[in-house]
């Protein structure tokens, strides 16, 4: 059995070896490493892809959310909701911009921030909600968009981690993740679902007027070379990043599929067992799997984590301490105990391998190791 990885980059490289090569050297021989045409074909075959009006690509998925967040044109104090649970760059640059991110609990089996929850935490101040589509799949966007029109409040997507999966309206609509608030924001940070190997990201809207704010914000403020209308900031996506990307967007329906694969097959080996919750998948949204997240009851999940290191089987704590218990925001408004739910979380959650490279020994290998060191430390507790 060949060595597991969290994440096969290398696995993944040398099957598409051959057409990134050719694209990294189309790169160096045309020598347009910044802004070359490859960039602008990417975007346009993204666009293509996600139905959506405009794709603007940036340096990484940080900037995407800061941008969006300028491209409104927020005033400090102004608040933000975003999900107590979940990576730190969601609430990091409201934050750096002067304004309030304003913690909410989620939802304790899809992860997701939804409808209900938003609704607590809407004051006066509230000028836009951040939903992440953690781990793969898309929050229950149609209450969410509901309640942001209802109240006058924008919508920022985060995909970063769902870039793919599609959501299902009441209508019948389908929209993909990303493509449905006012903004969509994304990274292609390499172990990403749709990684490039370096730093990358980008930003989706349908407004034009939007759009064209955001390209220009991310271009200095300006829109012609020299003339700069507004501040703004120098993030773009280099031509080699963006050739490669373009040859792994052809592979994402493909790749989303063979995580879905190893995905059912840890649902089908689980199903049933004590102490091991497999993730909810929200009914009306398809999974890309960026993550397969196991929530644990009466199975200690560090020590389960070194046993799996022990047998040569990686797994990671997405994420061991919530944003209102980050020194980083510390603030006499949140406590221990004011979100028990993600706290809650980040005591129990278990990451396991899951990528485009897995095969069946390898997944047999780390169901069996988990299910049996489960059982055991149910019959000593």
């Amino acid at each position: 059995m060949k060595q597991i990885q969290m994440v096969d980059l290398k696995g993944q490289y040398e099957r598409i070896k051959q057409e990134i090569d050719l694209a990294i050297v189309e790169c160096l021989d045309s020598a347009a490493f910044i802004n070359g045409p490859q960039v602008n074909e990417f975007r346009q075959k993204l666009e293509e892809y996600l139905s959506v009006k405009h794709v603007i690509t940036c340096g990484n998925g940080t900037d995407a959310l800061q941008i969006a967040m300028m491209a409104l044109n927020f005033k400090p104090g102004d608040e933000i909701i975003v999900p107590a649970f979940t990576y730190v760059a969601t609430a990091e640059v409201i934050a750096l911009l002067g304004l309030t991110p304003v913690m909410v609990e989620v939802d304790p089996e899809t992860f997701n921030v939804t409808a209900p929850i938003i609704e607590k935490a809407i004051t006066n101040k509230t000028k836009a909600v951040v939903p992440v589509h953690l781990f793969g799949q898309c929050c229950d966007m149609e209450p969410i968009l509901n309640l942001a029109k209802h109240h006058d409040i924008h919508v920022i997507e985060d995909t970063a981690q769902a870039l793919g999966a599609l959501y299902t309206f009441s209508d019948g609509t389908v929209k993909s993740a990303g493509t449905m608030g006012d903004i969509g924001c994304t990274s292609f940070f390499p172990s990403k679902n749709l990684g490039c190997y370096g730093d990358g990201g980008a930003l989706f809207t349908n407004d034009t007027k939007l759009g064209e704010r955001i390209r220009m914000i991310a271009n200095h403020g300006q829109a012609k070379k020299y003339h700069h209308e507004m501040l703004g900031v120098n993030s773009r996506l280099d031509t080699l990043q963006a050739a490669i990307l373009k040859v792994k967007l052809y592979k994402l329906d493909e790749y989303a599929a063979a995580r879905n694969k190893a995905a059912n097959y840890y649902d089908a080996v689980f199903n049933g067992v004590d102490g091991i919750k497999m993730p909810k998948r929200q009914y009306n949204s398809t999974h890309v799997f960026h993550q397969y997240t196991l929530l644990l009851d009466g199975v200690d999940r560090d020590s389960l984590k070194n046993y799996l290191e022990e047998k040569g089987i990686p797994a990671m704590v997405y994420y061991p301490i919530p944003l209102h218990l980050q020194k980083a925001f510390e603030t006499d408004r949140y406590g221990e105990g004011d979100f028990p739910v993600s706290e809650k979380l980040c005591k129990q959650v278990l990451s396991l391998p899951i990528h485009t490279e897995l095969d069946e020994e390898q997944l047999a290998y780390i169901t069996q190791n988990i299910i049996s060191y489960a059982i055991k430390q149910r019959q000593y507790a």
